[in-house]
């Protein structure tokens, strides 16, 4: 009974050594003799020393943010992109077997990829189709890292720098253009009131005295203000009168 009591501490022992917890946002790899195995689900698992050995992966959502990466448009336009690519682990065994470090893997594969697709655009494109360049970047990464067992969810663009000569080259043609808009707006308001003065004139002219009925409206409206200076324009009819009078006499 005395030798025992050591043997089955022993065993106690080693399973409380052996015993590995998988949380349940994980999945475990199990090897044996270094041979894959098994994966194992989130619980309480057995893991005996010397001969067996685990690996543990996060299969969560991670959000990875790729650093600045410079790259030239289609129209030779030198840019620097940055942006956020959100994957998973769909695939535990082809995470750590296929691919040393997957992390790592894939952050390049985005850099290299924005650099090749940035490449592909032209400037006004990059600029105004984002989320179609976004598209494009998600395809092309996750087609590659599917061989890894990881799954890209989205990739989304931050910021595209341009370098300061651009900048001032794109705020002059943005200007220009709005005094273009601004030209044409008021040439098409100034053709507007042109049209209505030659119909308001060409009333007058077929209305027998609208243009007298017009002038003491003119009257009315500038005599409210005392300070004025009123300088009465005779009426072509008024004075073709005086002057069949004048004949006459």
């Amino acid at each position: 009974m005395g030798a025992l009591i050591p043997l089955v501490s022993i065993v106690i022992f080693l399973l409380l050594i052996s015993t590995k917890q998988i949380d349940q946002y994980e999945k475990g790899l199990k090897f044996s003799f270094g041979k894959f195995t098994k994966i194992m689900e989130p619980g309480w698992r057995l893991v005996f020393p010397i001969i067996q050995s685990y690996k543990k992966v996060d299969i969560r959502t991670k959000a990875v943010d790729v650093p600045d990466q410079e790259g030239i448009t289609k129209d030779n336009i030198s840019v620097k992109l940055n942006a956020v690519i959100y994957y998973k682990v769909s695939n535990v065994q082809k995470a750590i077997l296929e691919v040393e470090d997957f992390y790592y893997a894939v952050s390049q594969l985005a850099q290299t990829t924005m650099r090749n697709v940035a490449g592909q655009v032209e400037l006004d494109q990059l600029l105004s189709s984002r989320e179609e360049i976004s598209k494009k970047i998600r395809e092309t990464v996750d087609k590659v890292s599917d061989n890894w067992g990881i799954e890209v969810e989205s990739v989304e663009l931050k910021d595209i720098t341009l370098p300061e000569n651009m900048k001032r080259m794109i705020g002059a043609q943005a200007e220009a253009e709005r005094e273009k808009r601004a030209v044409i707006i008021k040439s098409e308001g100034e053709l507007g009131a042109a049209e209505n003065m030659s119909k308001a004139a060409e009333i007058l002219s077929h209305t027998q005295g609208a243009l007298h009925l017009r002038t003491l409206q003119t009257l009315n409206e500038i005599s409210g203000d005392p300070s004025s200076k009123v300088v009465i324009a005779l009426p072509l009819e008024i004075l073709r009168a005086f002057e069949t009078i004048a004949g006459k006499k």
